[in-house]
Formats: structure tokens, C-alpha cells, sequence
């Protein structure tokens, strides 16, 4: 039964284990849960084919008590009629079936174990399936929020390196520059301005401020 290794080297893998073991664990955990895909399609298969053979033994073993049950009536019918010798002859056939049928059912025991074993893994892989699905769905995400913070770290530390701030640097002196350059301007056209004022006589300034 080489599907019973395969599921229980599944079912005892340490997943968490693997993953923080495993360079690519969002690949990894794909394989796995391909691989527990598989091995649950094989254990359904195996199950059902256990199953109907389980329902052929069932019904062979059926047969044989029945012809088990007509060699009883066929011995009692003989010793009813002091037919003896056919009764020992009716009773050696029934022996026969006898003898046929505990073989069988032993075969059908051996069936019914193996199909509770079937359904018993089955139920085991496909709940360690769900959470193989959750984990990758929760590593997903995990992998999303890394590479989100993985680029605004880079961001930052772009940032904050020193040829950026010497940029900033370099924008702020402009700035300051172009900033000093138009006092200057403005300076100039109100000193001259002050100027022509105090060269003026009193009535030309009364009459410029009265037409301002």
C-alpha cells in the first residue's frame, strides 16, 4: 500500500519547519499542497475501488450462506426421512460453503478495514489540505507586505543618503539666492525712489501724494 507511505510522510511533515527552512517557501508550499492534491485524487480513487469490491465480496459471501442455508435444510430434510446417508452428504456440502464463506468474510473484514482506513486518511489530507490552502493564502499576503516594505525602506534610505540631502541643499541655496537677488531689485527701485523724493520741492510732493 505504497499510497499510505506517501500520505503519511505527508501528514508528518513539519510544515512550519520546511517553510523556515525553505529559500522559496511560497513554492514550496505550492509543491506540497499539489502534491497533497495527488495524493488525495489516489486515495479517493483507491477508496472507491475498494468499495465496490467490498460490495462484490459482500454479495459472493451471500451467495455461499445461501447455498450454506439450502445444504442445512437439504441435511435436516435427509434425517427427517431417515435418509442418512444423503444427510451426511447434504451435511459435507454445507461444511464446504461453511468453509468458503469464513474465508470470505475474512477477505470482507480485510476490505471494510482497509476502506475505513481509506476514509479515515481522506478526512486527515483534506484537513491538512485546508490549512496548507490557508497558510499559503496567509504567505501571500506576508509576501505582499514584505516587498511593500522592502521598497519603502529602500525609499527611505534613498532619502536620507547624502547626495540626496546635498540636492536639498544645493535647492535651498538657490533658492536663497534667488531670494536675495529680488531684495536687491526691490531695494534699488525704492532707494532710488526716496531719492527723487527728497530732491523735489514740498509742493511737488504734496501734489504726488495727492495724486497717489
Amino acid at each position: 500500500m505504497g499510497i499510505f507511505t506517501r500520505f503519511r510522510d505527508i501528514v508528518s511533515a513539519n510544515i512550519n519547519a520546511m517553510l523556515d527552512r525553505a529559500e522559496d517557501p511560497e513554492k514550496l508550499i505550492k509543491l506540497m499542497i499539489r502534491e497533497m492534491e495527488d495524493t488525495l485524487v489516489e486515495l479517493k480513487s483507491a477508496c472507491a475501488g475498494t468499495i465496490a469490491s467490498r460490495k462484490k465480496v459482500s454479495r459472493q459471501l451471500e451467495g455461499i450462506q445461501d447455498k450454506e442455508a439450502f445444504w442445512d435444510q437439504k441435511a435436516a430434510l435427509a434425517v427427517s426421512k431417515g435418509r442418512d446417508n444423503l444427510a451426511r452428504q447434504a451435511l459435507l456440502e454445507k461444511r464446504r460453503f461453511t468453509q468458503r464463506a469464513e474465508v470470505v468474510e475474512q477477505d470482507l473484514d480485510e476490505l471494510l478495514s482497509f476502506v475505513g482506513q481509506y476514509q479515515d486518511d481522506i478526512q486527515e489530507l483534506e484537513t491538512k489540505l485546508r490549512s496548507a490552502r490557508e497558510k499559503q493564502r496567509l504567505l501571500v499576503q506576508r509576501h505582499i507586505r514584505a516587498q511593500r516594505k522592502k521598497k519603502a525602506h529602500e525609499e527611505i534610505r534613498r532619502m536620507d543618503s547624502a547626495q540626496v540631502m546635498q540636492k536639498f541643499d544645493e535647492m535651498e541655496s538657490n533658492i536663497e539666492r534667488m531670494e536675495a537677488e529680488a531684495d536687491l531689485v526691490n531695494y534699488g527701485k525704492k532707494s532710488a525712489w526716496k531719492r527723487r523724493l527728497k530732491n523735489c520741492p514740498p509742493t511737488m510732493i504734496s501734489n504726488v501724494s495727492f495724486r497717489h
